[in-house]
């Protein structure tokens, strides 16, 4: 039997890129897997690969700024399947806008799905995870959380505080065997990094790359926890 067969795993953003891969994997690895986010067309896409591939899957259409609706992707989970053991926290959202021109909208968006979103579903799966004393929380942050970038200050912010969130949940519930991390990637080839000249994209993170860490970290022993995981481009991508 594999060691996650049977694991309950819900992941955020998994209609395409990184949520997308991760849920793959984690189905490959006998997870029964959750899938949300905005785009039904996309996760009944994930969904009837996922079952290709022998696996098993459910999908929740799901905006993440809404808390209403955060609250039904955890009911529906446990409504489905009894319990949940995983949660990667992957959807992300961001504009690009230099600060003196931003708009409070996005700034409030890119905060609420990038970091309010997180917290509340990490809130609203611990009684479940606390009461199993196992699981793990891992959150999909940026190399932008550590060092800020011009024309992307929300989304900067976010991340980083994404990465301090991961830090302080992790030394709230280590005790209980809850396993958190943060996985902070440089470029990754998703729709989210545009088609520009300067970029090799071949050079890029692949979502199969940053997958594979969040499986590490699904898998990692009972002893220890990969509490942050920084992946970067082997080589710059940069031209």
């Amino acid at each position: 039997m594999k060691p996650l067969q049977d694991k309950v795993c819900i992941v955020t953003g998994a209609g395409r890129g990184i949520g997308r891969a991760v849920a793959l994997r984690a189905a490959e690895e006998g997870c029964r897997v959750m899938v949300a986010s905005r785009s039904a067309d996309q996760l009944e896409a994930v969904q009837a690969e996922v079952a290709s591939r022998g696996g098993q899957a459910c999908w929740v259409r799901a905006d993440l700024s809404v808390q209403e609706e955060l609250e039904a992707l955890v009911r529906q989970t446990l409504d489905r399947y009894g319990t949940v053991d995983f949660l990667v926290n992957n959807a992300g959202w961001g504009i690009k806008a230099d600060i003196a021109k931003a708009r409070l909208p996005d700034w409030e968006r890119t905060l609420r799905v990038n970091l309010l979103a997180p917290m509340i579903l990490s809130q609203l799966v611990l009684p479940t995870l606390v009461a199993r004393q196992s699981g793990a929380v891992v959150n999909i942050a940026s190399i932008s959380g550590r060092a800020g970038q011009g024309g992307s200050a929300a989304y900067a912010a976010s991340k980083a505080g994404l990465i301090a969130f991961s830090q302080s949940l992790f030394e709230e519930v280590r005790e209980h065997r809850i396993k958190v991390a943060a996985i902070i990637p440089g470029f990754v080839d998703t729709g989210m990094i545009p088609a520009v000249r300067h970029l090799d994209r071949s050079r890029m993170i692949q979502a199969e790359d940053v997958a594979q860490a969040v499986l590490f970290v699904l898998g990692a022993p009972p002893t220890a926890c990969p509490v942050e995981i920084t992946v970067r481009p082997q080589r710059t991508p940069y031209r």
